[in-house]
């Protein structure tokens, strides 16, 4: 089935992003057994989204309900959205516990493949624990060995520490003519992390999430 599922998923620019028997403190709906992450990494899912995206509110939001939830009543499983809420499904629980990711020095989930370059859009919930796993494919966490860390240096306003993000310094970065770089290409300390760069957003999909962070602030 997980065979299955990957090649339904690839159309889409969807990967299968590692799965999990939850127990109750993973706060998964009651009787799952099962829960597969869907997620992507790179510019694969950005270029589908733009061949079909609808005009409106929330289209990547909405685009992947059309996608995952017809791919969900296939395979017999219940689909949940990290967008869904509140209160909100604990994806990055669940992450954490699939997949081998940690948290960077900028509190962005980091892969040691994907890097900073990866999302989870989705999971497929299976009442019974009869759905096989995907293997989990241990590698050492990449900020340990990263000496320099120039994502902490990288931004323009110092928004970030390592223990903290300035908002407001971010925001109004974003918001003056200094920001074009940032508001074009993406957070310049996040572009500055050099793991699994030729998985970096493309310059209109980073304008777009860049366009969706400000519009989400006050």
């Amino acid at each position: 089935m997980l065979e299955a599922l990957a090649q339904a998923l690839a159309p889409y620019g969807l990967l299968l992003r590692g799965g999990l028997r939850p127990g109750a403190e993973d706060g998964a709906p009651p009787g799952v057994g099962t829960l597969l992450l869907i997620g992507n990494a790179g510019p694969a899912l950005w270029r589908a989204f733009e061949e079909d995206r609808a005009a409106g509110p929330d289209p990547l939001n909405r685009w992947t309900e059309q996608a995952v939830r017809p791919l969900a009543d296939r395979f017999g499983a219940q689909a949940l959205f990290p967008f869904d809420g509140p209160p909100y499904w604990p994806f990055q629980r669940w992450a954490l516990e699939a997949e081998p990711v940690r948290a960077s020095p900028l509190g962005i989930s980091i892969h040691p493949r994907y890097g900073l370059w990866h999302a989870y859009r989705a999971a497929l919930a299976f009442a019974g624990s009869e759905i096989a796993l995907p293997p989990r494919a241990e590698a050492p966490y990449p900020c340990a060995a990263c000496t320099a860390k120039p994502c902490l240096t990288g931004c323009p306003v110092g928004a970030f520490s390592g223990r903290s993000y300035d908002v407001p310094a971010c925001l109004g970065h974003l918001r003056s003519a200094a920001g074009a770089d940032c508001r074009d290409l993406g957070c310049r300390a996040r572009r500055a992390c050099p793991v699994g760069q030729e998985h970096a957003n493309e310059p209109a999909q980073a304008r777009f999430h860049m366009r969706a962070f400000e519009r989400s602030q006050p």
